[in-house]
This record gives structure tokens, C-alpha cells and sequence, in this order.
């Protein structure tokens, strides 16, 4: 079968532009197209016979091997399982928890200790206020 559509091939000439040779010598000895021997060799017209075959089943060729296609088909599930996931969480937070979370917020603002205005100055304004007060105080027993 293959071998007849090979024949055939090189027998269609009217697709090609004839070569220049022929028409300016005609003593000389026309060329005959040397056959492919990938081609003519029996295990390759066997191999494309199958192909054929399979390619009219409907077979891929190229198809993956089932535990990669498996492996495959895993990951893709878990990812969309994860993008589910991540969607109703979004879609959980109902106003009520909402609202749950922004006291929770305030809660733990009444609970840190606010910083005081001492705290934030430099060590040296705190050093002097330190001796006003000891100064006032020496000054209070001195007048008791």
C-alpha cells in the first residue's frame, strides 16, 4: 500500500516545473530519482500502516502515560479545591463576623498599654523633668 502511494509520488511530474536539461540535450541520460531507503524499508511501511490505523480509531499517538495523566489530573483537582476553598472564606465572612472581628480589633487596642507622650521624648527631656521634681520635693520639705 505504501510502496503504490510512493510509485505514485514519483510518478506526478505535471506538479513540477520540468528541469532545464531536458530541453537543451536530449542525448544525455535523464536522472532517475533515487528512492528514500528510511522509506522503502519493510519496518517503516509497517509502522506508518499502524499509524494510519490508529490515527482513523481515533488513538493518540503521543499520549501521555497514565500516571502522569493521573499525577496530572490530581494537581489540577487540588488547585481548584484550594481556589473553592479560598472563595467560601471570602464568602463566610458574614456581617456578624465581620463585626466579631472589628470588637476583637478594639479589644486589643484597650488591652496594649498606650503610649505615653513620655515614653516617645528623648532621655535627656526626661532626666530633667526627674530633677524638677526632685527639686520640688526638697523644696516642700524644706518648707515643712
Amino acid at each position: 500500500m505504501y510502496s503504490e502511494i510512493q510509485r505514485e509520488r514519483a510518478d506526478v511530474g505535471g506538479l513540477m516545473a520540468p528541469p532545464e536539461y531536458r530541453e537543451w540535450n536530449p542525448e544525455l541520460i535523464k536522472p532517475k530519482k533515487l528512492l528514500n531507503p528510511v522509506k522503502a524499508s519493510r519496518s517503516h511501511q509497517e509502522l506508518h500502516r499502524e499509524l494510519l490505523m490508529n490515527h482513523r480509531r481515533g488513538l493518540g499517538v503521543d499520549s501521555k502515560p497514565e500516571l502522569q495523566r493521573v499525577l496530572e489530573h490530581r494537581r489540577r483537582n487540588q488547585l481548584i479545591k484550594k481556589k473553592k476553598e479560598e472563595l467560601e472564606a471570602k464568602r463566610l465572612q458574614c456581617p456578624f463576623e465581620q463585626e466579631l472581628l472589628r470588637r476583637q480589633q478594639r479589644l486589643n487596642q484597650l488591652e496594649k498599654p498606650p503610649e505615653k507622650e513620655e515614653d516617645r521624648a528623648p532621655e535627656f527631656i526626661k532626666v530633667r523633668e526627674n530633677l524638677r521634681r526632685i527639686a520640688t520635693l526638697t523644696s516642700e520639705e524644706r518648707a515643712l
